[in-house]
């Protein structure tokens, strides 16, 4: 078991620099099963491609790595902020690193230039390019929801509409004049 303090380091993998922790406590306990990282301090993770460019930031005031199985859970104020804008926000966030997925069971908000989805349900793939929210609200520009677009579907029905209501309005006025006949008919004798 170790605990280190005042953390600020870069971890590699397979030789390339993928993350860099900033955390105020780090617990490394190989003797737990499952074996786990303890951040209960706090995490700021920060995400690196290849070529060293900053992918997201991630951050949690609460945070376990299962080492063995490439997992994490982040717990309390989970935040991410992604290069392309994207924001997230929930209380509860897991990341397969193996299966390169994201997900969370709780009430999730995300935030992207164009959008903003609210939920209890997330997945996403691990740059936050692909996602779901399900049982959601949200706000959207009206070209996504097709609104001030003609749909060729709503000029049939308000073309069939229309015919409708013209028929039933000469059926009228022919029936109105039908009876002003009679009714005159009526008068003269």
């Amino acid at each position: 078991m170790m605990v280190s303090f005042g953390v600020n380091t870069l971890i590699s993998d397979s030789g390339v620099i993928k993350y860099r922790i900033v955390t105020e406590k780090w617990e490394v306990n190989d003797k737990k099963n499952p074996s786990l990282w303890i951040f209960d301090k706090g995490l700021l993770l920060t995400q690196f491609d290849q070529t060293f460019h900053i992918q997201s930031y991630i951050q949690c005031d609460t945070a376990y790595y299962y080492d063995q199985r490439r997992m994490w859970l982040l717990r309390g104020r989970v935040r991410i902020h992604t290069k392309q804008g994207m924001r997230f926000a929930s209380e509860e966030l897991f990341w397969d690193e193996q299966s390169h997925e994201l997900w969370s069971h709780k009430y999730s908000h995300l935030k992207t230039p164009d959008r903003e989805l609210e939920g209890n349900y997330f997945r996403s793939d691990e740059r936050m390019t692909k996602y779901i929210v399900t049982n959601t609200k949200g706000a959207f520009e009206k070209e996504d929801m097709g609104i001030g677009k003609p749909n060729p579907k709503d000029s049939m029905n308000n073309a069939r509409r229309q015919d409708s209501i013209r028929n039933a309005s000469s059926r009228d006025t022919s029936h109105m004049s039908t009876n002003a006949k009679e009714s005159g008919k009526a008068d003269k004798h």
